[in-house]
């Protein structure tokens, strides 16, 4: 029987005792709870006067897509399963959540998450909402489609179709190219 080795991610954590400060391969990380993650997505959610929604999307979107973009590069990871497969494990290792890439092309993407761990986290805060709440997830997969095929950051519209937050069984996702 023939066996395939996947691709998986090396991980570095270093904690800097002087500075109380975590990295994973160089990049500084943030560990957090669900009630934390929420918190900064509702603040963002409130500040409508500069559309903190989309500043947290593109922060988001910018801070992943260097992470992604450079392991990529470092570890000389150029095929496309394995970028996807990386990217997917990358969501879930930060504690976010799962995620699956239902289809990747160049143009257009679509994704979902069956476990959504600021979704989860704004239930338990405040319940449930008629208005999708994950922003950081839609900077994700805006960042985890453009580190896929080497683009810049803002190379995809990303739009959540359905979320958990709002009583879906998934929050979903379609990427399309700019």
């Amino acid at each position: 029987m023939a066996t395939e080795q996947l691709t998986a991610w090396v991980i570095d954590h270093k904690f800097d005792r002087e500075t109380c400060r975590h990295s994973m391969n160089g990049f500084d990380a943030v560990l957090h709870c669900h009630h934390y993650a929420s918190l900064y997505c509702q603040l963002a959610d409130d500040a409508e006067q500069f559309n903190g929604r989309d500043l947290l999307k593109r922060s988001s979107e910018l801070s992943f897509l260097n992470v992604l973009s450079n392991y990529f590069a470092e570890h000389e990871i150029s095929d496309l399963t394995d970028r996807i497969a990386l990217a997917e494990e990358y969501w879930q290792m930060c504690g976010f959540g799962t995620l699956k890439f239902d289809h990747v092309g160049e143009l257009s993407a679509a994704a979902h998450m069956n476990h959504s761990h600021v979704d989860e986290g704004w239930i338990k805060k405040w319940g449930n909402r008629d208005k999708p709440v994950n922003f950081i997830g839609q900077g994700y997969v805006a960042a985890a489609l453009a580190a896929i095929y080497g683009l810049p950051a803002g190379s995809y519209d990303v739009y959540e179709t359905q979320s958990i937050v709002s009583g879906a069984d998934a929050s979903c996702f379609s990427l399309v190219r700019k």
